[in-house]
């Protein structure tokens, strides 16, 4: 039985603020189920602790950076599967969000945080009562744990999966000096970059494995153009660098039993997705018209989601019969310019700002065709939810949109590829003339419907990369870039 170190600074449904928690919250249930046996390790944010009063406190943890009152908790999950929580109360104990305040600020202490953080897990790999065969960690908040593990002997081998490459863990070389790690680290062979330390180049620089959520992503962030300067270093580590489609969670995410619809249905009676509609349509100040093709928007309102163009193309004259419903929150002046949009149409266009679970998912349940324009998109979730729901996804081919949506005879959806407002505009015009013969468009949700995107194909990808690990030793590539 392989056992699992996996690290993360969200999981759903412990703590979410994207794709990453969604992610990380679904994989370490699908590795239980292949035999793996996996703990879960999380900061212990309060609002964990508040929640979930059966966790119980195992032991004190000691390392650099962590508080004397520090601690593991731990709750049973899942056959194989367990909490891990590093209790340090000064550090993750604190209202507002994961990583800032209640107004949106960044905590100032996040580098201090989060190298302790990655300082608890390097620990608890090294531990007598439980040791892992792989750390798997994740993202810019837990890069340091490859670096620390890298030169201890014995040790796991590790793994290191890049969610979004444009979040690198900037720090100054004031705070790199406060993080007790080796001085010799201040590097450009190691952890600097451009005269700053990035906490993500700990993992790609020291761990055995690197992944990414697709293997369109993987190829895009070895080109200047995704790679933030990061490009040199991950064609240096091609060779250990792969792409794994994400999956989702299909008993969450299905149709048939979601309990957050006003009515059921599944592919073989679709029935249901008209009273769903209306109910979208309802909850959107939208014209109630059956007859209208519905689409649909949840997304962080931000540059790289490319909302900015789909609001543009909405206000072409081609799009005047489309109606479209937006759930999101993000950039005010994203946000400003979807309140303008849905002023100006008034019945067509309607907005809900903030995250909202139940809604979401009716959405995806009520919803013709789901929009997702992004600029980039290392794998994206939306496009697999829409997909199982009967939502014709039109996206952009980028990232993982690439690798799982397809226009053609066969295909699943609409795509476009320069993100280009006219291009947009062109993919929603043959989206109207799919919905106008009822007959191809059945065709075309049934076919979205059939496929499978659960986490069980997924984790076995991830299952033989743990199996196909380096040797438990620094690794040993000459770097020449970074």
């Amino acid at each position: 039985m392989m056992r699992v170190l996996f690290v993360t600074a969200e999981a759903t449904p412990f703590a979410q603020t994207g794709g990453l928690g969604e992610v990380c919250g679904s994989l370490p249930k699908a590795l239980a189920q292949l035999g793996c046996e996996v703990r879960l390790l999380l900061p212990a944010y309060g609002s964990i602790k508040a929640r979930y009063p059966a966790l119980r406190r195992v032991r004190p943890l000691t390392a650099p950076g962590l508080p004397p009152d520090s601690a593991l908790l731990a709750l049973p999950l899942a056959p194989g599967l367990e909490l891990w929580l590093v209790d340090a109360p000064a550090l993750f104990d604190r209202p507002g969000g994961l990583y800032s305040d209640d107004a949106g600020r960044e905590w100032h202490d996040n580098p201090l945080r989060f190298a302790a953080f990655a300082q608890a897990a390097a620990a608890l790999a090294q531990a007598a009562d439980w040791r892992p065969d792989v750390v798997h960690c994740h993202d810019w908040q837990t890069g340091l744990t490859p670096a620390l593990l890298a030169g201890q002997s014995p040790r796991p081998a590790t793994v290191f999966t890049i969610h979004n490459l444009a979040f690198r863990g900037l720090c100054d070389r004031a705070t790199f000096e406060q993080l007790q790690l080796p001085r010799d680290w201040w590097d450009w062979q190691k952890l600097e970059f451009h005269g700053q330390c990035a906490f993500i180049k700990g993992g790609l620089v020291f761990a055995d494995r690197l992944s990414t959520v697709s293997p369109g992503y993987a190829e895009e962030i070895k080109t200047a153009d995704f790679g933030y300067g990061l490009d040199g270093l991950l064609r240096q580590r091609a060779g250990e660098l792969q792409g794994i489609l994400n999956g989702i969670d299909q008993t969450v995410w299905d149709p048939a039993t979601d309990p957050h619809l006003r009515a059921p249905y599944h592919a073989g009676d679709l029935a249901g997705r008209a009273i769903n509609k209306a109910a979208v349509q309802e909850s959107f100040g939208l014209a109630l018209r059956p007859e209208a093709c519905l689409l649909g928007v949840v997304s962080r309102l931000t540059d790289q989601k490319g909302i900015d163009l789909l609001l543009a193309a909405l206000r072409d004259p081609a799009t005047a019969d489309l109606q479209c419903a937006i759930l999101g929150s993000g950039e005010p002046w994203l946000e400003d310019a979807v309140r303008a949009l849905v002023a100006d149409f008034p019945g067509r266009i309607g907005a809900r700002f903030g995250y909202d679970t139940a809604l979401s998912h009716l959405v995806y349940g009520g919803i013709d065709a789901f929009a997702m324009p992004s600029r980039f998109e290392p794998c994206g979730l939306s496009q697999f939810y829409s997909l199982r729901y009967g939502a014709v996804p039109v996206v952009r081919h980028t990232g993982g949109l690439a690798d799982s949506v397809h226009e053609g005879p066969t295909g699943n959806g609409l795509v476009f590829h320069p993100p280009f407002v006219g291009d947009l505009l062109a993919a929603l015009v043959r989206l109207k003339a799919c919905w106008q013969d009822q007959t191809a468009w059945r065709a075309l949700q049934a076919r979205g419907m059939a496929q499978d995107f659960s986490w069980a194909r997924s984790a076995e990808a991830y299952l033989a990369l743990y199996r196909s690990r380096l040797p438990p030793e620094v690794p040993s590539h000459a770097l020449t870039h970074a």
